[in-house]
């Protein structure tokens, strides 16, 4: 057993940090990622931890010094949100690229313009074939659980992968609930040391990070990691049995609730999963087959196990964060990715997208309510009237 505190998801996260105790952390603030690393700077300023706080001019200094610190052998962190995100771009590839096991917490946030500083998924859905693998939370303390599980997802030998965690600005990052704070010391077990494999600063193993790769070398460099990606999902579940035996809560790729008899069910991210299991509970109480499904991970996509999760359904809703412009129907990112799943590896089952809370609009149960009215009618009649619907649009 840990600690039961009242906290946030910020910081939630900034605790997992102190425990990792990572060896540097270069950041920026950005809202709403901001209490992360000023929560955390505080640990650092109190000597809770050993770590090397590299306070930078932006964004992009921030993971170029990341990368620069993993690369010499560190364990290295930061965090970030939205613009900041976007203000990455160049270095987040570089460092997937270079394989440098970073963990990165990002706090969803819209990106501009207009200026948002609500949430959204338009931030880490930009970045998502980046070469990133990315958890998402529905609470502050699946997002203090991830986190912890993202160094050893990153630090895997078979892997060596940067890691986003996600978690939904403002709804999780400052909304307080009750959250579990396991022992520092079990944390710092489970955890283990880092023992990078082929550090800059090893003088007697040379090696060279970031050389001039044209045509000669560079495709087989990308097909390497198309390799390193694909034993990521083994990975990830290694690690969440591993940590429910050390903790007593076991993760997966993804969770179903009142899935297993359900006729109809939503596919839907982060915190608005927790919304949606309040109005499954209500519709299954009025005699209504329905249920959930929750995708824990996004990258790499588990697109075998949503199908088969969904597979007996006879209608699936998908609730997007972020629209993917000039897709086919301006449908989202989610939505496309399940789509061609189902198109890969069938059956076929009516499927209907619905774009919602773009800028922290508010997504209420009686909205949620009404997408499992449409998909109870779609199962009836076996015709998707509308593909794409902007759920709580003026």
């Amino acid at each position: 057993m840990g600690e039961f505190r009242a906290l946030d998801g910020c910081t939630a996260v900034a605790e997992a940090m102190r425990q990792i105790n990572p060896d540097v952390v270069a950041a920026y603030p950005i809202t709403p990622q901001t209490e992360i690393v000023q929560t955390f700077s505080n640990f650092v300023a109190d000597g809770l931890v050993d770590t090397e706080f590299v306070t930078v001019e932006s964004e992009h200094s921030a993971m170029s010094a990341c990368v620069g610190a993993a690369a010499a052998g560190a364990r290295v962190m930061t965090a970030t949100s939205a613009n900041g995100l976007a203000l990455m771009w160049e270095i987040v590839y570089i460092a997937a690229s270079t394989r440098l096991p970073i963990v990165m917490p990002v706090v969803n946030r819209a990106l501009s313009a207009p200026i948002n500083i609500h949430c959204d998924h338009s931030d880490s859905m930009g970045a998502r074939d980046a070469g990133w693998i990315q958890l998402y939370s529905e609470n502050a303390q699946e997002a203090y659980e991830n986190t912890l599980q993202a160094v050893r997802i990153a630090e895997h030998p078979a892997l060596l992968l940067p890691v986003m965690v996600c978690q939904d600005g403002f709804v999780t990052g400052h909304s307080v609930e009750r959250v579990e704070i396991y022992e520092d010391q079990k944390v710092r077990d489970f955890i283990g040391q880092y023992k990078p494999l082929k550090p800059l600063l090893d003088l007697d193993s040379p090696v060279t990070y970031g050389p001039l790769d044209l045509y000669d070398y560079y495709f087989e460099h990308k097909r390497q990691q198309v390799e390193a990606m694909s034993h990521a999902q083994d990975v990830i579940l290694e690690v969440g049995r591993e940590f429910g035996e050390a903790f007593g809560h076991t993760y997966g790729l993804l969770e179903p609730y009142q899935l297993e008899d359900a006729e109809v069910g939503i596919v839907v991210l982060s915190s608005t999963a927790g919304t949606a299991k309040v109005v499954v509970d209500r519709l299954r109480e009025e005699g209504f087959k329905v249920g959930l499904l929750k995708p824990r991970v996004f990258r790499p996509f588990p697109g075998p196990e949503l199908v088969e999760a969904l597979k007996h359904l006879k209608a699936i809703a998908v609730m997007d964060r972020s629209i993917s412009f000039g897709a086919m129907s301006d449908a989202g990112p989610l939505f496309l990715e399940l789509a061609a799943a189902f198109q890969i590896y069938g059956p076929q089952v009516p499927l209907a997208d619905y774009i919602f809370g773009l800028g922290g609009r508010d997504i209420a149960p009686t909205q949620i309510e009404s997408v499992y009215r449409d998909l109870l009618e779609i199962a009836e009649t076996g015709q998707v009237k509308q593909l794409v619907t902007y759920l709580g649009v003026r």
